[in-house]
C-alpha cells in the first residue's frame, strides 16, 4: 500500500475532488435537501447550463417536447440523476490529454450501460448504478497523471497483446487502478456503495454488495474495443435474465445509447 500512498500523494492535482462535486454531493446528504439548491450550482456554470439543456432535449431520455427552461429541465431529470451529471461534468477536466479522454469516455460508456441494464432487469436502482459504473475506474486517474508514457505501455499490453489490466499495473507501478481508486474513495469519503464498486469491480465476490460490482464487472467487459464474450459471467448474465446469445445485440445497444450522452457532455 505504500506505493500507492505515494502515487496518490505525488499527483497534486487529484488531491481534492471537484468542489462543484462536494457540494452536489454535501447537499445530497441533507435530509431536506431541495432541487432548488442543486438547481443553483448548476444555473451559476453556464457550461453545466448548456450540457444540461442539450442532454435532456437530446435522444438520450426522449422527451416529447422541446425543453428551454433549466428549471424544468432539472425537475424533469430528477435530483439523483442531476447530481450523477454533475459529477459526470466534473469529472471531465481531470482527464485532459487523449488517454484520459478515453477514460470519460469509457467510464461514460459503462455509467450508460449500467443504467440501461439496471431499468431493464430492476437489479439495482438506475441513478445509483449509473454513478456506480461512471466512477470505477477513478483509480486510473492517478497512474495517468503519475506517468503518462508508462501508462500508455500499460494501455498497449492490455489492448494489443491481451495482457490482463491488473497485473500489468503492477508491474509498472508497483500498484493498480483499483488500490489508487480506493484510496482516493477513502480520502473523497465516497459512499460505501462507489467506494465498493471502486475496489471490488475486478472481484465482485469480494464485495459485501457485490450485485452493483457485478454489474459494473458486466458492463465494463462487455463494453471494451476488444469484446470477448467468454470472459463475461455467464451466471450473473443468467441472474440478469439476459441470454448469452443476445449480448452483441445488447453491447450495440449499450454503446449507441451511451455515445449520445457522450455526445451532448462532450
Amino acid at each position: 500500500m505504500d506505493k500507492t500512498i505515494e502515487l496518490v500523494n505525488n499527483v497534486k492535482d487529484i488531491h481534492a475532488m471537484p468542489t462543484v462535486i462536494v457540494k452536489a454531493l454535501n447537499i445530497m446528504k441533507k435530509p431536506t435537501a431541495s432541487m432548488k439548491e442543486l438547481g443553483d450550482i448548476v444555473m451559476f456554470d453556464q457550461s453545466l447550463t448548456i450540457k444540461f439543456l442539450a442532454l435532456v432535449n437530446s435522444a438520450y431520455y426522449g422527451f416529447s417536447q422541446q425543453i428551454s427552461s433549466i428549471n424544468i429541465a432539472l425537475s424533469l431529470l430528477g435530483m439523483v440523476k442531476v447530481k450523477n451529471i454533475i459529477v459526470a461534468v466534473a469529472m471531465k477536466p481531470m482527464m485532459s490529454n487523449q488517454s484520459d479522454k478515453e477514460l470519460w469516455k469509457h467510464s461514460m460508456r459503462v455509467a450508460s450501460g449500467c443504467e440501461y441494464l439496471a431499468n431493464l432487469t430492476k437489479v439495482m436502482d438506475a441513478d445509483e448504478a449509473f454513478i456506480s459504473g461512471f466512477v470505477h475506474d477513478v483509480g486510473k486517474i492517478v497512474l495517468h497523471m503519475s506517468d503518462e508514457k508508462l501508462y500508455s505501455k500499460v494501455i498497449t499490453a492490455v489492448d494489443e497483446m491481451g495482457n490482463d489490466i491488473l497485473e500489468t499495473e503492477r508491474k509498472y507501478f508497483d500498484s493498480d487502478h483499483v488500490k489508487t481508486g480506493s484510496l482516493l474513495a477513502k480520502r473523497w469519503q465516497l459512499p460505501i456503495l462507489l467506494a465498493n464498486t471502486i475496489s471490488y469491480h475486478h472481484n465482485p465476490g469480494l464485495s459485501s454488495i457485490p450485485v452493483p460490482c457485478n454489474l459494473v464487472c458486466f458492463v465494463d467487459k462487455l463494453v471494451q474495443n476488444n469484446f470477448n464474450p467468454n470472459a463475461v459471467d455467464k451466471d450473473f448474465c443468467n441472474q440478469l435474465g439476459i441470454d448469452f446469445e443476445d449480448l452483441e445485440d445488447l453491447r450495440k445497444a449499450i454503446l449507441q445509447k451511451a455515445e449520445v450522452m457522450i455526445s451532448e457532455l462532450s
